[in-house]
């Protein structure tokens, strides 16, 4: 398969080293650049180029900038937190063009989310900036951010576009960008992760028109490969599978790699018995037919949201004395699973562990999960009793007896009412920040550390002839991962509270956004009206009566979680002993660790003493040829520069919001720069809406 022509005018602009030409730093997602101007011996003198402000940040603190930008030819593509895309002079910050979906007539979008960048296209000629917001995806002229109307209808193709009829009204969003291939855009989704998910299939989009090329069906249709791992009634209408966290690419093999998530619901499978392919993958494709190469399952009929969070890197190592191209895939769980290139074959053995049995009726965990015995895992598993925080005898106490409460004591436990120990979390061990990995195959990493408590509440249809009633048990099937049982919020994404709802909110535009979603809610326009009257009574404390009783329509699973729950003492901090954030760097050679250091710190507790701590961490690293690790990622809202030789820290700067994204470098007129985008808005702190180059003095 490999490709004999001269390269093309993309593949010559995203081979151009001063250029930050694609996701994460191009085809490999290896976040390597060559560039060493800013190197370890001046890397201290760094000082802020310029600033850019997008001026949309929500005063509420629950937009986000995770986008990691492009750079182009001295011309810097980004992202703001309403989904503005813009282009800034990349060595003065000066604004270009700007372009808000949001406020164009000719589109009805659905949602909005969070942007974690965009995809550069030219011919030669053309140029194009292809970006998503809601379940629309544009096309944009990259030198003037005008929309491209031959593309789709209008300039836009609507994200639910071959994925069936049932999911029309679905919740189906594009949050990481795509990858190209020739004239392809190679595009995964996000979707719900309850039981009224889309299909995550992927698909290949014409850059000119728009038109699906190709699609891979991630849940088989009945008769292809990989069905009978499902039951074949759900086959039509399951849902996930998803492949939300990005794409790579191997232009001379023409192949392209997927990582994929779990299939919803993400939490019981008892309609979904069976291993489930392709959900919890990495797929290998034909870029340009789309046709399977390879696959491989990392979570066998996952029960734990251990989607793949990151774009498999395309790596070179050394193994057996041989060089072999090969794929890294890092997982929440801290493992990473290495393939050869071609084959999917795994490079150090992988073990299928036996694990415990579901408690749940109706339930049926799979007997045994896959384990890499090389590389190390760059994170704990096993949350001990000698592993219980000991910050004070209070903290040590309390966490003490909701540990003892907990299932806990290795991986995989399955979902139980008791409450599961999480052990990394739900967003790790590895997240979507990404590995980035130099050209000798030495991976660098950050983890975190936190525990999370997975819990399981039976449910039960309730009648007493009130609306409300009903809504309610509307609202425990549908809304509770995220708003909790007491409606206060219990979800990674920070929803606000809806005690008293009716008191901020008429009950009209509550059911607007129940229909519509607002911020990082999904709609559920494909609910019926009734139920969205029944929800609204229930939110607004109604006394309203059912119109018509009759007998209570079981909806939807027997079981629902209580939200996604961070592990933490009776102050806020994490239930285990530090560190709660690693910088890591992997010999993929070896698969040994080369080093781990702490990542972030809480300044109060190393006030009183303590050693750094570390923190949990959103965002990756970005390496370069002068030898260092950029990185912000961290709650104390700090971006860092770490030697690339033994971790230790050259540099640091206080950022205006924390910098939950991974950042870029790059060089115009002769200048290095790395820029990062401080979003802020996780774990509770400050949402910020700005890009912050810096570079040497001159």
């Amino acid at each position: 398969m490999a490709c004999q022509n001269p390269p093309s005018a993309y593949q010559t602009k995203i081979q151009n080293a001063a250029n930050w030409s694609a996701y994460q730093g191009g085809p490999d997602v290896n976040q390597y650049s060559s560039l060493s101007q800013i190197n370890q011996e001046n890397v201290s003198k760094l000082q802020l180029a310029w600033q850019y402000n997008s001026g949309d940040a929500d005063p509420q603190d629950r937009t986000q900038i995770q986008c990691n930008p492009l750079i182009i030819d001295g011309v810097l593509y980004g992202t703001s937190p309403a989904l503005k895309v813009f282009a800034l002079d990349a060595a003065t910050g000066g604004l270009k063009w700007s372009f808000d979906p949001y406020a164009q007539d000719a589109y009805d979008l659905f949602g909005m989310g969070v942007s974690r960048g965009l995809v550069y296209w030219t011919d030669g000629s053309a140029e194009r900036i292809f970006s998503s917001a809601g379940d629309g995806l544009f096309a944009l002229d990259a030198q003037t951010g005008k929309i491209d109307k031959d593309f789709g209808q209008n300039g836009m193709v609507d994200l639910h576009e071959g994925l069936g009829e049932h999911a029309k009204d679905l919740f189906v969003v594009a949050n990481t960008p795509g990858v190209i291939f020739e004239d392809l855009l190679i595009l995964g989704t996000r979707v719900s992760e309850g039981k009224d998910a889309a299909p995550g299939h992927v698909r290949a989009f014409d850059v000119r028109t728009g038109e699906i090329r190709w699609m891979f069906h991630t849940i088989p249709q009945a008769g292809q490969f990989g069905a009978d791992t499902w039951p074949q009634e759900s086959l039509a209408t399951a849902g996930g599978a998803n492949s939300w966290s990005g794409l790579s690419v191997d232009h001379e093999r023409g192949m392209v790699f997927i990582p994929t998530g779990s299939a919803s619901f993400d939490f019981y499978g008892g309609d979904r018995h069976g291993e489930n392919l392709f959900a919890n993958c990495v797929l290998a494709l034909d870029a340009k037919t789309g046709k399977r190469i390879w696959h491989y399952q990392t979570v066998h009929h996952d029960l734990w949201d251990r989607d793949l969070p990151a774009p498999p890197n395309l790596v070179q190592v050394v193994h057996e004395g041989k060089k072999i191209d090969a794929v890294a895939q890092i997982t929440k769980s801290a493992y990473v699973f290495l393939f050869d290139r071609e084959t999917g074959e795994p490079l150090f053995p992988v073990e299928e562990v036996a694990v415990p049995a579901s408690r749940l009726k109706g339930e049926s965990a799979w007997p045994t999960q896959p384990i890499p015995t090389k590389p190390v895992p760059f994170a704990r598993h096993r949350f001990t009793e000698e592993d219980i925080t000991d910050l004070s005898p209070e903290s040590h106490a309390a966490v003490k007896e909701l540990w003892e409460q907990s299932l806990q004591g290795q991986p995989f436990i399955p979902p139980s009412q008791e409450g599961t120990i999480v052990f990394p979390g739900f967003d790790g061990g590895g997240e979507w920040g990404g590995a980035a990995v130099s050209p000798e195959g030495i991976m660098y990493i950050n983890a975190s550390e936190m525990p999370w408590i997975l819990q399981m509440v039976e449910l039960k249809n309730e009648s007493d002839g009130k609306l409300s009633t009903k809504g309610r048990n509307i609202f425990q099937r549908r809304c509770v991962s995220c708003h909790g049982i007491d409606l206060k919020g219990a979800s990674i994404f920070q929803p606000p509270s809806l005690v008293g709802l009716a008191e901020r909110l008429s009950q009209e535009k509550i059911a607007e956004i129940i229909k519509n979603g607002q911020g990082q809610m999904p709609g559920f326009a494909h609910l019926e009206e009734a139920k969205i009257d029944a929800l609204v009574a229930y939110l607004a404390n109604s006394d309203q009566a059912l119109e018509k009783e009759g007998p209570m329509k079981t909806e939807g699973l027997p079981y629902v979680n209580t939200g996604y729950i961070r592990f933490k003492d009776p102050n806020g901090y994490p239930a285990i002993k530090p560190p709660w954030g690693n910088l890591n760097a992997i010999d993929l050679n070896s698969g040994e660790i080369l080093w781990k250091v702490p990542l972030g710190e809480y300044p109060e507790l190393s006030a009183q003493g303590h050693p750094i701590t570390g923190t949990e961490n959103y965002g990756g690293p970005t390496i370069t040829a002068g030898g260092i690790i950029f990185i912000a990622a961290t709650r104390d809202q700090k971006f860092r520069a770490f030697s690339r030789a033994d971790g230790s820290l050259l540099w640091e700067t206080e950022l205006p919001a924390g910098g939950y994204a991974t950042p870029s470098t790059y060089e115009v007129n002769g200048k290095q720069y790395v820029v990062i985008a401080a979003g802020g808005g996780k774990m509770g702190t400050p949402s910020g809406d700005a890009y912050l180059a810096f570079s040497l003095p001159d």
